[in-house]
């Protein structure tokens, strides 16, 4: 399952750098804000046991809910946080790819 949820990472984020290269973000820009959407993971450090492998973390933390990833998206809307968002939504879908195998 690391594997795949690793893979889809990697799948999605090569697309999303180059989108960004040619839109003339720097590339210290674009490592910065996609490498901070991992750190959307701190949130499982509220979570008892931190690491369940069999958990879904869509909908149970709280930076991973509906309503957060909601916010991700109205992020895309503007230039200040459109890469960070983009980087937090490929997250969320990588760990959506997690609940369904």
């Amino acid at each position: 399952m690391g594997m795949l949820h690793a893979l889809v990472h990697l799948l999605a984020l090569i697309p999303l750098w180059l989108y960004f290269s040619l839109r003339h973000y720097s590339t210290k820009t674009i490592a910065v804000s996609l490498v901070v959407g991992f750190l959307v993971d701190l949130d499982h450090l509220l979570a008892n046991p931190i690491y369940d492998p069999n958990r879904c973390s869509i909908g149970f933390h709280p930076l991973h809910t509906p309503v957060a990833i909601l916010i991700y998206m109205a992020g895309l809307m503007f230039p200040k946080t459109r890469i960070l968002s983009a980087g937090l939504l490929v997250h969320m879908l990588a760990d959506a790819v997690d609940c369904f195998v």
